[in-house]
């Protein structure tokens, strides 16, 4: 039985349709700027409506010491302002292998978390491999994380309902993040949220080896991105946090990941290590999910009920 047999069929329609399109997937572009232009085209012809129970704003804050400044977007409910709430704040890492993707391209699921949990969401712009490989990335979005937290009374934060997420690449930034966090004495979050997170550049996990050929970050994508991430370098579990060898003194955590997604045993793994440290941890794994399948697919009953078991999760969390 082929691995593409066990997807979700509702969830299955968008993958097809890609491959449809894109024969062996993003990754079969082997130029990343080539590649970078063909999903900002997808993108540009699926234009999302903005929400409107949410406004922004895309504000410029410093960067780590000695690099350049970033950019955040701010996601506020309707109707709130830092002067009359003080809500709960999820500071948001989006995702790409570290090698695609920004703040725009996931604005329709920070602006999901603002309105469905009630949060103030603060989005990063962080620097992509390979023009800029580890440490820059996971650098920025330590300092964006630190202006938040410096800043969470002027932005209507209240500090100790602070939590981190982030899907993917972003997932594994957000580890690589609160690992730093921990580490530096930094600030401190309340709750974590790493989805199917990217975190084990060793690629020798049993569901790295069967997911080849589904059409959404196959093995051999996964391979380069890591490639282009470390740039020529060994990881630090700053880079993959599968690494760390102490997992003690991180924030409670939620992790899903889908049984026919690249990632689903190196994930798994790490929420036992994770229990295994003294740190709650709730696990979903969703049979039939791929890789980021809720987002390809948002209106699947599969999708539906990722999102729907994250919310609640968030919004027990920052209660």
């Amino acid at each position: 039985m082929s691995r593409r047999d066990l997807i979700d069929p509702e969830s299955r329609v968008p993958l097809d349709a890609l491959v449809g399109f894109l024969p062996g997937g993003f990754n079969a572009i082997p130029d990343i700027v080539a590649r970078r232009a063909t999903v900002a085209q997808i993108l540009a012809s699926m234009p999302v409506p903005p929400n409107p129970n949410v406004t922004t704003e895309d504000r410029t804050v410093p960067g780590p010491e000695g690099d350049p400044d970033i950019s955040v977007r701010i996601y506020r409910p309707v109707g709130t302002s830092a002067a009359t709430a003080t809500l709960p704040g999820i500071y948001y890492i989006h995702g790409g292998g570290m090698v695609l993707g920004d703040v725009a391209g996931e604005d329709a699921n920070a602006a999901r978390l603002c309105e469905e949990v009630g949060a103030i969401v603060v989005s990063v712009e962080y620097r992509l491999a390979p023009e800029n490989p580890h440490p820059a990335p996971v650098e920025d979005c330590y300092a964006g994380l630190t202006w938040t937290a410096a800043n969470a009374a002027g932005l209507g934060i209240d500090p100790t309902r602070l939590a981190i997420y982030g899907g993917s690449a972003g997932g594994g930034l957000a580890l690589g993040t609160v690992l730093l966090a921990r580490d530096r004495s930094g600030p401190a979050l309340a709750f974590m949220m790493p989805i199917y997170p990217m975190i084990d550049d060793t690629n020798t996990s049993g569901s790295s080896h069967e997911i080849t050929d589904i059409g959404i970050w196959d093995r051999a994508g996964n391979i380069e991105a890591w490639a282009w991430y470390l740039g020529g370098k060994p990881a630090d579990h700053y880079a993959a946090p599968a690494r760390a060898t102490d997992l003690s003194g991180l924030p409670p955590a939620f992790i899903d990941v889908g049984t026919v997604d690249l990632f689903r045993d190196e994930d798994v793994a790490f929420a036992n290590r994770l229990m295994q440290a003294g740190v709650p941890c709730e696990l979903h794994v969703n049979p039939g999910s791929y890789h980021a399948s809720e987002v390809f697919a948002p209106d699947a009953a599969l999708s539906r009920r990722i999102w729907a078991m994250r919310i609640d999760a968030l919004r027990r969390a920052l209660a």
